[in-house]
């Protein structure tokens, strides 16, 4: 299949890539990860005001509609620049509440998704027992547990990941239950989809972006007298990363018009691997200062290797994409 951007589309990327490359993304994230939120807010409001949360968000609830494609779009963006905060997590949490709202629970849809769309509030969303990201810093906490849906009161104590942006904490027991049955379980495996789509174009626009830091530097670093990036082992791991991070590209957008699972599943394990891999080669080429916490390059290189576990481990999602080619479920 070949899939192509429309003039339109081509136009909001460029527009969200030219907001964010004037924002100064490395010291928001620098300060949300030292627990400062004011830059980070500002970044998020203004991503609203651009319609990027509306993506989620059905029209009945002050939404643009549900556009995957245009998400996906919007997310390779947020990874190229390494915007911090949950932006999944509430991609997440409006898919399941749209969905309640489709199969007949209106109630939590009509009271929060409006404001989810509008940037008014931030949330994000765990299962029991597990932990929600950036929960010191949301208005709307969402805790799936079984077949129900319940707004969690707080949460306890704040954990870094792996990336230090990425803060996690478990989510406090109790709190209001929004809705129960069946239709928390179906709503819950919709908004998985959802999740997976943007956490896997966040995850190449993270892999474009370590690719174009690296091309530019083995340019500009220098060695006998010439550039690295002349030499031929360099060109040959630069074209291998730039190899599957156009493999990926494809998948993903192929998901993003499907929804299928499955679909999604492939899209996500391979553009997080196609991250992980090319920050690795990122990491290899820059030498001993690519390591540096004060080097932009670390940024990227920690949400890469965060990004691959996120929403689903590889081997998680391997398994859904294969059981959907043999139409069968995956193993547990």
């Amino acid at each position: 299949m070949r899939f192509l951007l429309d003039a339109e589309q081509r136009a909001f990327a460029a527009s969200l890539d030219a907001m964010l490359t004037s924002a100064d993304t490395p010291s928001a994230v620098r300060a949300w990860a030292g627990g400062d939120r004011s830059r980070g807010r500002a970044l998020w409001s203004r991503l609203a005001d651009a319609g990027v949360f509306a993506l989620a968000v059905p029209e009945a609830y002050e939404g643009v509609g549900q556009l995957p494609v245009e998400l996906a779009l919007a997310f390779v963006e947020l990874g190229r620049h390494a915007v911090p905060g949950p932006v999944v997590e509430t991609v997440a949490a409006a898919a399941l509440l749209s969905e309640l709202g489709d199969l007949g629970v209106p109630g939590p849809a009509e009271r929060l998704l409006p404001r989810l769309a509008s940037g008014g509030s931030v949330a994000t969303l765990a299962s029991a027992g597990g932990f929600a990201l950036d929960a010191d810093a949301v208005a709307v906490l969402l805790v799936v547990e079984g077949d129900s849906l319940r707004l969690a009161p707080g949460h306890g104590p704040v954990r870094a990941s792996v990336d230090p942006a990425r803060r996690l904490a478990r989510p406090e027991p109790g709190g209001e239950l929004l809705a129960a049955g069946p239709q928390v379980t179906r709503a819950a495996r919709r908004a998985l989809g959802w999740a997976r789509l943007a956490t896997a174009a966040q995850a190449l626009g993270v892999g474009l972006s370590l690719l174009d830091r690296t091309v530019e530097y083995v340019g500009q670093r220098t060695q006998f007298g010439v550039p690295v990036g002349s030499f031929q082992a360099v060109k040959h791991r630069l074209a291998d990363a730039l190899t599957v991070l156009e493999f990926a590209r494809p998948l993903l957008f192929g998901a993003a018009l499907s929804m299928a699972p499955a679909d999604v599943a492939a899209a996500k394990v391979t553009a997080g691997e196609a991250a992980y891999t090319t920050a690795r080669t990122a990491l290899q080429l820059h030498g001993a200062i690519g390591y540096t916490a004060e080097y932009d390059l670390s940024l990227w290189f920690t949400k890469a290797r965060a990004l691959r576990t996120a929403w689903g481990t590889p081997a998680e999602c391997r398994a859904e994409a294969l059981a959907g080619l043999s139409g069968g479920r995956p193993r547990r």
